[in-house]
């Protein structure tokens, strides 16, 4: 079959298509013809050696994707023949708290990734793509979705009539504004971009704050909400971005720590943490269960990705410089049908 591996550390170009042997399943395990495949920073810092762990290569990337089930090994009872379903990133975190997540087996590094023809799942490592969605859109799920699923819900609670912050317009971001809107919060939005922002109040912001024009963005959030700031905060910018995230929190808030687009370097006041009395916690995707939960509200609330771009696979560097490059709104997904 043809995959397409990451053969050597230090840059996209390295990614090379190559032949491989066609996967068998084994004991619980089913072999799935993948339809589609979307990128996260994670593939792209992976690929370029920047990433905070190094895997052994070669690796074929990408941890999320949609496929049809095309063959099942013995004792596989959650799936048949003929499924669609999406793989999950942590492949043995089925539910329960990170402790039950397990390093070594994360798809799409250190476990081969999804950007391949066929593919090998674990049962316990999949769950049925919502039917109301596309390949195209059902490929963006397994991480950015899960993450702010697992953010807002699974460890924040959210509820209706809070205020939920939402740095960027990445997918995770974006994913955010569409779950906290469907549950009745208010919405803020921060972006470089004033088409941006209005494109992401169509998804469901109630505001939008211009971090470029308006480098204070926290003084904003605070005069948007009346000095009381916001419950939860989709914090994807790194340390240069926390400070102002704890001064735009509200006493009690969450502080959901996703990405570091902004760098890693920078200084944090911890009494800035005790004076709010903030929780701050790392959001390492989420489970199989958040994952579930998920698409029963997609499916319910009838919501959509937002898809920036899509590639060909065969097309895979050139949707990794980007997605490095592009600034997308929404995900970058492959077209494997194509």
């Amino acid at each position: 079959m043809q995959a397409i591996e990451l053969q050597a550390p230090g840059g996209i170009d390295n990614l090379r298509r190559v032949e491989r042997p066609m996967p068998e399943p084994g004991r619980q395990e089913m072999i799935i013809k993948v339809k589609a495949t979307a990128l996260n920073y994670r593939d792209v810092e992976i690929a370029r050696g920047s990433y905070h762990t190094a895997f052994a290569l070669p690796l074929i990337p990408l941890s999320d994707g949609v496929g049809e089930v095309v063959a099942v090994g013995a004792e596989v009872t959650r799936f048949k023949v003929g499924d669609r379903v999406c793989g999950t990133f942590w492949q043995r975190w089925v539910g329960g708290s990170f402790a039950m997540a397990e390093p070594s087996y994360q798809r799409g590094g250190p476990v081969d990734g999804l950007l391949s023809a066929f593919a090998r799942l674990d049962e316990q490592a999949a769950v049925l793509a919502p039917s109301h969605l596309s390949d195209v859109e059902a490929a963006t799920l397994p991480c950015a979705a899960v993450t702010a699923w697992h953010a807002l819900f699974t460890e924040g609670q959210l509820k209706p009539g809070e205020t939920v912050l939402s740095l960027g317009t990445g997918g995770v971001s974006l994913f955010a504004v569409q779950f906290a809107a469907a549950a009745g919060a208010r919405v803020i939005v921060t972006s470089s971009s004033d088409d941006k922002l209005t494109r992401a109040k169509a998804l469901g912001a109630h505001d939008g704050i211009n971090y470029r024009s308006d480098p204070d963005w926290a003084t904003a959030v605070l005069t948007l909400t009346g000095g009381r700031g916001a419950d939860h905060i989709i914090e994807v910018g790194g340390p240069q971005s926390f400070e102002q995230s704890l001064k735009a929190a509200a006493r009690g808030a969450q502080i959901n720590v996703i990405g570091y687009l902004g760098g890693s370097n920078g200084s944090i006041n911890p009494l800035d943490i005790f004076r709010r009395q903030v929780t701050a916690r790392g959001i390492p995707v989420g489970s199989r269960e958040s994952f579930e939960a998920m698409n029963r509200a997609l499916a319910a609330n009838r919501l959509r990705p937002v898809i920036d771009r899509v590639f060909p696979w065969l097309e895979a560097a050139a949707a990794f410089h980007h997605l490095e490059h592009g600034s997308p709104f929404g995900k970058v997904v492959l077209d494997h049908t194509q």
